[in-house]
């Protein structure tokens, strides 16, 4: 009697269809999109408490004094310079005293605006927000 040794065709089959079910489930699990989504959220935290924070460190340098450019109007805040319908807020990084540079949003194609807003509302508070948050609502109020 000869046995052969090997596998079938079926047995290689019903293996490969295991691997790629199994590998389908771990990809839908993990979810690129979703994680990179949520990355980019992050940094849009990150980046709206930071000009918050830089804001709040310029006003009680300056007695309570809040940039003048800031508005009532959710406005976008300018990449650098001033730029018609966008708040400037160069005077954060001249010498690198509460900014080094206007945090730019991860996913923003404008050429102008850092894909940041920021208004003074009827309480006299700053509202910072990231309009271009995937998926939730991210804006920081102090």
């Amino acid at each position: 009697m000869k046995y052969k040794i090997g596998f079938t065709l079926l047995e290689v089959l019903l293996a490969v269809a295991a691997v790629t079910i199994l590998s389908g489930i771990v990809i839908l699990a993990i979810n690129p999109n979703k994680q990179l989504a949520d990355a980019r959220n992050a940094q849009r935290r990150i980046d709206v408490n930071t000009i918050l924070n830089a804001i709040h460190q310029y006003a009680i340098d300056r007695g309570g004094l809040i940039p003048v450019t800031i508005t009532t109007t959710a406005t976008p805040i300018c990449r650098s310079g001033f730029v018609d319908n966008c708040v400037d807020l160069a005077v954060l990084t001249v010498g690198q005293e509460y900014l080094t540079d206007i945090p730019i949003d991860p996913s923003s194609s404008l050429s102008f605006s850092s894909g940041y807003t920021v208004m003074r509302n009827i309480n006299n508070r700053i509202v910072v927000a990231a309009p271009l948050a995937e998926g939730t609502s991210i804006n920081a109020t102090k």
